[in-house]
């Protein structure tokens, strides 16, 4: 794979929201506004910028039998910066985004890139790869939040739109229309990439960053084939 394609995998063939479908849960609760979706998706897109780089220098030093607390450790450390400056710069942003901006910590996303990629490549590619995750992440929110905050409050980037200001549709700011919207746009990538976005055999226990956790890896249940049955 070449350095353009592993950029290039996250925004569509192994789109972290609508293909692994990961990091689902802040993708659903602050899609409800494109500005504060950007503003998730950036912050989301330096930590794991900043986490896959140490993560990938350190890979050869952090022992295996700890290396999930330690990543945990890591991420959290470079969350707490990042809302420690955006707390100084863009006070509104941080208030909006609230407890979902300490839960990067947990997304999925990260740490499952930390595991799958980071802990194996080299710092450049590391690099690489955070920043197509994070592109293909901050898409996916600025897709869906695009189409909840026109549709649901009449507006985009907080900019009232004359006609549909009147005709709003408020259950699409709402969770059923945050599982609508999410459902449609996962559909769209099945239809734009023909239902083979990625494969079938990369979602077994061998691409799970908890695989070690659970003693499906130890045990020789782990294929990394999927599961058929």
């Amino acid at each position: 794979m070449t350095k353009l394609q592993n950029l290039l995998k996250g925004i569509i063939k192994e789109n972290p929201v609508l293909v692994l479908v990961l990091g689902a849960c802040p993708t659903l609760a602050v899609s409800t506004s494109v500005i504060n979706a950007l503003g998730m998706g950036v912050a989301a897109t330096v930590v794991l910028l900043c986490s896959n780089i140490v993560i990938s220098a350190l890979r050869k030093v952090i022992p295996d039998t700890v290396r999930i607390p330690c990543y945990i450790v890591l991420i959290a450390g470079f969350v707490t910066m990042v809302e420690m400056v955006m707390h100084a710069f863009v006070p509104d942003l941080y208030e909006s985004l609230g407890i979902f901006l300490s839960l990067i910590v947990v997304n999925c996303i990260i740490l499952g890139r930390a595991e799958m990629y980071a802990s194996k490549n080299r710092v450049l590619d590391s690099a690489i790869d955070a920043i197509g995750m994070g592109l293909g992440f901050t898409l996916a929110l600025f897709l869906m939040a695009s189409v909840r905050e026109i549709i649901g409050n009449g507006s985009w980037f907080g900019i009232a739109i004359p006609v549909l200001e009147n005709y709003k549709i408020s259950i699409m700011t709402m969770a059923p229309g945050g599982f609508f919207v999410f459902g449609c746009l996962i559909a769209l990538v099945n239809k734009i990439s023909k239902g083979k976005a990625i494969k079938k055999k990369d979602f077994g226990c061998a691409s799970c960053p908890s695989a070690y956790m659970c003693g499906k890896k130890d045990s020789g249940e782990c294929t990394g084939e999927g599961d058929d049955k």
